[in-house]
């Protein structure tokens, strides 16, 4: 049966004279600049969340606000009408790849996530800064949406901190950054996330870009300007996502009929999948992230050096593992590059507040074993106890089901205002009361335990042990100029 503190009345803050005024300047100022040219307004102050009209799932539920803050990060929030005095603070997947903050990011994600105000919780989003890698930017404005939803409506009962896919590791790096804050945080949900950081989470798509260009050649043709596969694409390509699409088509038919393929074409698709252990129905999408995100990570964030190595990787399960290893791109890491991605995006595994994790056994992107990967973590810096992961037999990446939702965060809340600290079982056996309200379905399996991360991802030598940063290491770089991702 679910319980919730007594409804909480809104109370909006109102803004001085000389706020309302400043705001209203920068809101000008915007519109002005826009019709000379769609120039991006420089952002001096915040612009107050603004009443907008709520996704269509929150029609009648919830007022909703949208904004933009100092950093040009916009935002949506939504303030429900029985609303339980709790705040969720929602960190979005991707990185998308835009030059600037998208601001239907938030909103469409405030729909996807409604379930979380359906349930009685404040919800607060932001689209980031800009597109792009950058997760300690992307937890600051986590961060920063945060205070500002605090500066409008008060400080709440109990915040908890939620990020989806790549969201998840920015949520993850706002626990660790913020959650030691008194009342910052008080809990995280991690839902399909991206556990294993930067500088391991994507060793199986360096992986998959070498192999490919083994087995397909067209990525860059012999005939195009050549260039070092780590870059994922030459920073003046102008290739499309279609354009990609019709390469591996090409090489592998993935799109086509298994009757109607080559037999070329479906020895390399097996040869591809085999090595990769990536599914086929994830394929196309991680070669764009092998492609085009790398080109963002390479080229626009780490100043064109290369964080990712190969070498002394043993690449198997093709029809000629000798030839493929043979003949196969090897590179190494800038040591240089590789810190400011970790620093960046690695873990360290010191929380100090209950987390909650919840991942489909079968996500064809987020592969569960990066679960086992930040088990290893927070147990490496002696927190496994502040850990509870929940696994599901679904088979997607970017949207569970709803009532498996409702129960993780109502399992989080119990856990973090009455202090027992739930099990897997335990989680499981709940979703039944949530699945009578949304009939989405409860698939757990509590019994389930992923692999070693390294039984999925081919790792790296020296890459075995977790945390890949510890916090020791962190504090470390942290005093070196210009470390990380910049902004």
């Amino acid at each position: 049966m679910k319980t919730f503190d007594a409804p909480v009345p809104v109370r909006r803050r109102l803004s001085s004279p000389r706020h309302r005024r400043a705001a209203l300047a920068a809101a000008l100022a915007a519109a002005l600049l826009g019709t000379l040219g769609n120039a991006p307004a420089p952002r001096t102050e915040t612009v107050r969340p603004a009443v907008a009209a709520c996704p269509p799932n929150l029609l009648g539920k919830a007022t909703c606000y949208t904004g933009q803050d100092a950093n040009g990060a916009y935002y949506a929030m939504a303030v429900p009408t029985q609303w339980n005095g709790s705040l969720v603070v929602h960190a979005h997947g991707g990185p998308d790849l835009g030059d600037s903050s998208d601001p239907s990011r938030s909103t469409d994600d405030l729909g996807r996530w409604a379930v979380m105000v359906e349930e009685g919780y404040a919800w607060a989003g932001s689209s980031y800064r800009r597109g792009g890698y950058g997760t300690r930017m992307a937890a600051a404005d986590t961060e920063n949406v945060r205070k500002l939803f605090v500066s409008e409506f008060g400080k709440p009962k109990r915040t908890y901190v939620h990020g989806q896919s790549w969201g998840g590791d920015v949520a993850a790096k706002v626990a660790e950054t913020y959650g030691r804050q008194p009342g910052a945080y008080d809990g995280a949900l991690l839902t399909s996330g991206v556990l294993g950081g930067g500088s391991r989470g994507y060793d199986y798509r360096v992986d998959l870009r070498v192999v490919y260009q083994y087995y397909c050649h067209n990525h860059p043709r012999p005939s195009e300007p050549q260039y070092p596969l780590w870059q994922g694409l030459r920073a003046d390509s102008t290739m499309t996502s279609a354009g990609l699409r019709a390469r591996l088509q090409e090489c592998t038919g993935f799109a086509s009929a298994p009757a109607e393929r080559t037999a070329l074409q479906q020895r390399n698709l097996d040869d591809i999948l085999a090595v990769t252990r990536i599914p086929e129905r994830a394929l196309e999408s991680h070669l764009r992230f092998a492609t085009f995100t790398f080109r963002d990570i390479v080229s626009n964030r780490l100043g064109g050096r290369n964080p990712f190595g190969n070498r002394g990787v043993w690449y198997s399960g093709s029809h000629d593992d000798k030839a493929l290893n043979a003949g196969v791109e090897r590179f190494s890491a800038d040591p240089t590059a590789r810190r400011d991605l970790s620093y960046d995006s690695d873990l360290t595994g010191k929380v100090s507040i209950p987390v909650l994790t919840l991942h489909a056994i079968d996500d064809p992107t987020a592969f569960v074993e990066h679960e086992a990967a930040y088990r290893a973590t927070l147990q490496g810096a002696g927190r496994g106890g502040n850990l509870v992961q929940t696994f599901t037999t679904e088979t997607e990446h970017s949207a569970l089901s709803d009532s498996e939702y409702a129960n993780s965060i109502a399992a989080l809340d119990t856990w973090v205002r009455h202090g027992r600290k739930p099990t897997p079982r335990s989680v499981a056996a709940s979703c039944a009361d949530f699945d009578e309200k949304y009939g989405s379905g409860c698939f757990y399996d509590p019994t389930f335990r992923p692999a070693p991360y390294a039984s999925r991802i081919r790792p790296r030598p020296g890459g075995l042990a977790w945390p890949a940063m510890t916090a020791a290491q962190e504090r470390a770089w942290s005093r070196i100029d210009g470390v990380g991702i910049a902004p």
